[in-house]
C-alpha cells in the first residue's frame, strides 16, 4: 500500500492540511535532542488535532508528538481516527513514529492511514498495520 509523492503538497489525500503538522512541529519543546516533531491526527468526524514532542530532563518522561496528538484528541472526546501525519526537520528521508507511538495508535485501530512527511511537503503514505505488523491489540486481552 505504501507509496511516495515527491512533489511538495499542501493538502494530503485525506484532506488533511500539511501545514498543521509544520505548525505543531514549530511548537515542539526539545531543548535536549533539538529534534522537533509535529503530528496531526484526523478524527472520524473530520476534526484535525495536533501535537508536538515535549521533552523532559528526565528523558523517560518525554512525550512524542504522535502521543501528544492522540492524548489531546481523547481528552476532547474523540475515539475514532482516520489518519495521522508526522513531520520533523529531516529533509533527505521519511521518518516514522517510534515503536511506543505505533503501539498507542494501535490501541484505537489498525487501519490508520499514516503520512510520513518531509518539511518540503513531500510525503510517503503507508498504514499503521504496515508499520506495526503482528501487533498486540486490545482484542488480545479478550482472548485469554
Amino acid at each position: 500500500m505504501a507509496y511516495t509523492v515527491t512533489r511538495p503538497c499542501t493538502l494530503l489525500p485525506s484532506g488533511m492540511q500539511f501545514g498543521k503538522c509544520l505548525q505543531a512541529r514549530d511548537m515542539a519543546y526539545c531543548p535536549y535532542s533539538r529534534f522537533p516533531v509535529g503530528a496531526a491526527v484526523l478524527t472520524a468526524d473530520g476534526t484535525i488535532i495536533t501535537g508536538c514532542n515535549v521533552e523532559n530532563a528526565s528523558y523517560g518522561l518525554t512525550v512524542c508528538a504522535e502521543r501528544t496528538a492522540v492524548q489531546r484528541a481523547v481528552a476532547e472526546g474523540h475515539r475514532h481516527f482516520r489518519a495521522i501525519a508526522v513531520t520533523c526537520d529531516i529533509k533527505d528521508r521519511f521518518v516514522g513514529p517510534c515503536g511506543a507511538c505505533r503501539q498507542v495508535l494501535m490501541e484505537f485501530a489498525s487501519d490508520w492511514t499514516v503520512y510520513l512527511t518531509k518539511p518540503d511537503g513531500s510525503y510517503k503514505e503507508t498504514s499503521l498495520s504496515e508499520l506495526l505488523p503482528l501487533a498486540f491489540t486490545p482484542g488480545h486481552l479478550t482472548q485469554h
